[in-house]
Formats: structure tokens, sequence, C-alpha cells
């Protein structure tokens, strides 16, 4: 590590993370805003459920199209460069589908924002991974990811209200100027890069690092893991509301939507699994968010609302920690190029939404709640398996310092 590196509790520490913190915030706010207005956008342009939920499948789509491409392209450019050109611009986008005239028109715009969106993820993760200290990595990957969390939350949140008492355009011109902000903020606080090193270029340089990554002992494994984990995660998400909506809890819609405020759980998960990482270990820490993930979603076969909510909260917590180290353990283990290390877990991140998310609702349709947990439960164990496996992954030479 660079002796430049950031240590925590330095100036720059605190400005690098309230940057982070505005950044992960302001992105996937904007990203998952539209998911409580798909409703109000069918009833506007005469469109089926399936047809209004792309309106946020084709964002995610583009992000994940987008972060292999967004992480070579700081290689060459610069990481707060294309940050903030990334916040920029999916802001812009949020505020033109506030007047889209068509639902082509909202689409097209939401696959802009999502493209754009891919200079976020991946390249924060990068820019950390170089700028922070080793013994500090663990609790700034840990306050971004919270800030991630938050977002996806009070998007949802703000947008809904908004929606009910005034209009779905008012609601994503409103977040769309709250992300011109937040863009303005992470550019007026982020520190330039000091241990940026320009990759190489071109497509040949692209496939060149994947092939190193691929190679590496442990991060084809991460990899993995970070599409498991998300998989579930997204899919319990998805199909708890249907079992909650019907016999024998009758859940009010609204009711079903508030159970969202539980993200809030992994702004504090994320920052304590990152700070026990940076104590006692990555490769210990890993396998015991995974067990707790496991256990919470085992809690929603549970008859008992107070028992599946527990769960709930458990199985939240434990995948905002799983994700924490796990995208740590990248960032730190990653050689040259960074930015394709990140955006290559992140990739397979998102896939794994889409796969396990998809075959959960054709389990959820033949076998109900019993046959997804089934399903899910093991998808974690896979990922419990790799966790174990990773705990005997030898450290590797980093500059001087071996990666945790």
């Amino acid at each position: 590590m660079s002796s430049s590196a950031v240590t925590a509790g330095s100036p720059a520490f605190k400005r690098i993370n309230r940057a982070m913190l505005c950044g992960g915030f302001s992105a996937f706010a904007l990203l998952y805003c539209v998911q409580p207005l798909m409703p109000l956008l069918a009833h506007q342009f005469a469109l089926t459920p399936a047809q209004s939920s792309w309106s946020l499948s084709i964002a995610t789509l583009a992000l994940a199209v987008s972060l292999v491409i967004s992480g070579a392209l700081s290689d060459r450019i610069g990481r707060k460069k294309l940050m903030t050109f990334a916040l920029v611009g999916a802001a812009v986008f949020t505020v033109l589908t506030a007047v889209a005239q068509n639902y082509v028109q909202l689409l097209v715009l939401r696959a802009l924002l999502g493209f754009s969106m891919g200079g976020v993820p991946a390249v924060a993760m990068a820019y950390l991974s170089e700028e922070i200290e080793g013994p500090s990595l663990g609790l700034s990957m840990g306050l971004y990811i919270s800030g991630t969390a938050l977002g996806g939350m009070a998007g949802r949140v703000i947008a809904s209200v908004v929606s009910d008492h005034y209009s779905w355009r008012l609601a994503l011109g409103a977040m769309g100027a709250a992300g011109i902000l937040a863009a303005w903020e992470f550019a007026r606080s982020l520190p330039e890069s000091q241990n940026f090193r320009g990759g190489k270029p071109g497509v040949r340089g692209l496939l060149e690092g994947a092939r190193t990554h691929l190679r590496d002992d442990g991060m084809p494994w991460l990899f993995a893991l970070g599409f498991l984990v998300m998989g579930v995660f997204v899919s319990l998400y998805n199909y708890i509301g249907y079992r909650m909506l019907a016999a024998p809890f009758h859940m009010s819609q609204s009711a079903v939507g508030a159970m969202s405020v539980l993200y809030l759980i992994g702004m504090f998960s994320s920052v304590w699994a990152g700070r026990l990482a940076d104590r006692i270990g990555r490769r210990n820490v890993l396998w015991m968010v995974t067990v707790i993930m496991l256990a919470g979603l085992l809690l929603t076969l549970s008859s008992h609302l107070v028992l599946i909510l527990a769960g709930m909260s458990l199985f939240t917590f434990g995948f905002f920690g799983t994700h924490s180290v796990t995208s740590s353990w990248v960032g730190r283990r990653a050689r040259a190029p960074q930015a394709l290390a990140s955006a290559m877990y992140l990739f397979f991140y998102y896939i794994g939404s889409s796969v396990i998310g998809a075959g959960s609702g054709m389990v959820w349709s033949a076998a109900g709640w019993n046959g997804v947990v089934a399903l899910l439960a093991l998808a974690l164990g896979l990922a419990l398996a790799m966790a174990l496996r990773l705990r005997g992954l030898a450290p590797i030479e980093a500059a001087g310092l071996k990666a945790a």
C-alpha cells in the first residue's frame, strides 16, 4: 500500500466517506425509486403489470452491461471523473423521465440511466481499494454500502409518498433534482485519486485483466458468492409480499411495502461487518454472516408474523454484512486492473438477481413459499460452502502487505 494511503479518522477519510455516502445513496435511490410507481405507470400508459416492471428491469439490465465497460473506462480516464459524470447523467435522465410522453421514451431514458449508473458501483469499490489503507478498508466499504442501502429504501419511500400526494411525474422530477445536488456534493467532497495507475487500454487489456482475475485462486469464488447472495436476497423480497398479502396474514399493500424499512438494518450490519473484518479478517467473518442470512431465511417458514419479521431482519442483516465483506475482499485482493475486478463482481451480483429471481418465481407458482425457501436455502448452502472454503485461501502479497 502506498505511503499516501488514507487512514481512518483523517480529514481525507471523512471527505471520502461523505462523498461515497452521497454517491451510493443517490445512485440506488434513482435506480429503485420507480418500483412503487409501477401501478401508476401501468395506469398512465395502459400497461400490464409485467410491462410496467420493465421500468426497473431495463435499468438493472443496462447497469449490469455497463459495469465492465465502466470499470475498464475508468482505468483510462480516472475514477473521480467517471463517477461524477455517471451521477450527473443518472440524475439528468431521471429528471427527463418526468416529462416522458410515452412509455417507450420512459424505457429509453431508464436504460440510459442504468447504463450511466454503471460508472458508480464498480469504480467506487476500486477507488476505495486504492486510496484507503488495508486495515481501514472494511469500515470505508461498509459505510459506502450503508449509503446504498439507505438510498434503495429512501428512493422507494420518497417516490411513493410524493406520488401518493401529487403525481409520479413530480416524484421522478424531485428525485432527479435531489440526484443533481448529491452529484455536486460528491464532486466537491471526493479527493482526487493519489494511488490510481491507469490500466491497459482497449479490448485486449480488458480481456487480459479478466483472465488475470479469473485465474486467481479466490476471485471466482467471491464472484460466485455475489451471484448467490444477491439472487437469494432479491428473491425473498420479491415473493414474501405475495405470501403476506394472502391468508392467513391478509396484510395491506402499504403494510407490505413498509417492510422495505428493514433495509435500514443494512446500514448497521454493513459497517459492523466491515469493522469486524478489519479486526479479525474477512475469512473469519464471511461464513458467520452467511450463517446469519440462512438462519433468518429459515425463520420465515413460521406462521407467526413476529417470527417472520424477525427472520427477515436477520436475513437482511446477514445479506448486507455478506456483501460488505465480500466486496471489500474483492477490492483488497484484486491485482490491476482493480476496477475491472469490482465490475466483474458486481456483474455476477446483478446477474444472480435476474437468474435466481426468475427461478424463484417459477418455484413460487409450483410450490409456494416452502418451495421458494427450499431453493434459496440450497443457494445459501452453496454460498456457505464457498465461504468456508475461502477460509483456507492463501493470502497474496500486495505491495509488501498481505491481503486479508
